[in-house]
């Protein structure tokens, strides 16, 4: 039996590579917001709406990264390597046809999902832009998912961080540069973060490409399981991103303030989120090595702590988020009223903080097991109960209530799955 003190140290050389790679990723819409906030409400309203569906798009596909990883990390640790790398094979190509699919579904349907989305907001034209622009950077959006999913996998969290922070690097100075220096106003801040993320998707093509493996040939029967992992977490994404969309078109029904108030919000839980989700990365790492060595009492002490240290990391966000709420909107619009709104927002968001480090760890432990069939049905039932709420809110406070209760929803269908102890399955496939 390992000490407490040997998870700790696991799970603390796991999670900060982790936390820089997924701290990177938001960073991407986070600069967006921060820059274009700063041209006007309508910029920031329009950069709202295209940024909420491309997001959605992306995480509808963040199974290439959770589902790679439980699986490659279970064949390498019951010392099939080589069939580990030809799941990174498969995932590279898995990922290229996602991201091609979703790329042409976005540039057919996003103008009339965009006139749904943003009924009322009167920036339809703006956003439709943007997303036309950066919607061609989506095939190398997905391989980056794949890529850090399948590295991960195989323990290698320096490469993902490095390649996200040259690409974040990059994305500033473009944005600066096009947004400012050249005066491209919207558009420059689209074409910046276009050319960051091709160069990011090429790197992380190259790298997984390089992996010994057994096969590299396109085979169906060995998508297969990718697929069905895949399915779940789609499922299980889609309820989660259904709700905060859904939150993202009532806002703009109560105008311009309220629907970039909620931006603001939104894109910082998807940045702390992340953060959080670190903690449940090395969850997925170390559970799914476990499992596949046999050790499932092993992984069930490692989850333990896991639980703990992000349950401490959300109260600390939400400490923080509460003593920021006074000046920090003010860093993400010069607007008086969108600053109004997002003081009693942002204290909203903290009170999500606890409940979301619990919630992400435990979905991290999960997915590590392979429980992912769980994990999609208590997503869709949280969903049920979060519907009426959203609905009868009249104010964008209202909506972060309501996503208040849909993380507690999250919550009380989760802990139970992981007190019984049925995750806990040993063997070298998820």
């Amino acid at each position: 039996m390992r000490a407490r003190g040997d998870h700790d140290r696991e799970i603390l050389s796991l999670a900060l590579p982790a936390l820089g790679a997924l701290a990177a990723g938001p960073l991407y819409t986070l600069t967006d917001t921060a820059i274009v906030g700063h041209l006007g409400v309508l910029p920031l309203a329009a950069l709202a709406l295209a940024g909420t569906l491309l997001a959605a798009v992306v995480q509808l596909a963040d199974f290439l990264s959770y589902g790679t990883t439980a699986q490659v990390a279970r064949l390498r640790s019951s010392g099939n390597e080589a069939q580990a790398g030809g799941v990174v094979a498969q995932a590279l190509w898995l990922a290229l046809a996602a991201g091609t699919a979703a790329m042409l579904l976005v540039l057919i349907f996003g103008g009339p999902l965009l006139a749904v989305l943003g009924r009322g907001a009167g920036v339809h034209g703006q956003a439709l832009v943007y997303l036309r622009i950066v919607s061609f950077g989506l095939p190398a959006q997905l391989l980056a998912l794949a890529g850090e999913g399948c590295l991960r996998g195989l323990g290698d969290l320096r490469t993902p961080l490095r390649i996200l922070v040259i690409a974040n690097t990059a994305n500033v100075v473009l944005e600066i540069a096009l947004v400012y220096g050249a005066g491209l106003g919207l558009e420059g801040s689209a074409i910046g973060t276009l050319i960051a993320q091709l160069g990011m998707g090429i790197a992380f093509a190259r790298r997984m490409l390089a992996v010994p493996a057994d096969s590299r040939a396109p085979s169906l029967e060995r998508i297969r399981p990718l697929l069905r992992t895949g399915g779940h977490i789609t499922i299980r994404t889609a309820a989660l991103l259904g709700a905060f969309t859904l939150c993202s078109a009532l806002a703009a029904r109560m105008g311009p303030a309220s629907l970039a108030a909620h931006q603001i919000a939104f894109e910082l839980f998807l940045f702390l989120a992340l953060v959080l989700d670190a903690i449940a990365i090395a969850g997925q790492i170390l559970v799914a090595r476990l499992l596949g060595a046999g050790e499932a009492q092993e992984a069930w002490r490692a989850a333990l702590r896991l639980l703990m240290w992000s349950l401490a990391m959300g109260v600390a966000f939400g400490l923080v988020l509460l003593a920021s709420s006074g000046f920090g909107p003010a860093l993400f619009s010069n607007s008086p009223r969108v600053i109004a709104l997002s003081h009693g927002v942002w204290r909203l968001l903290a009170l999500m903080q606890p409940a979301a480090g619990a919630v992400f760890a435990l979905d991290g432990i999960l997915i590590g097991a392979g429980d992912t069939r769980y994990l999609a049905g208590a997503m869709v039932l949280a969903l049920v109960l979060f519907l009426p709420a959203a609905f009868a809110a009249t104010t964008v406070y209202g909506l972060w209530w309501a996503l208040n209760l849909l993380m507690l929803a999250r919550l009380a269908t989760l802990a139970p799955r992981f007190a019984r102890r049925r995750w806990a399955i040993v063997g070298a496939r998820v």
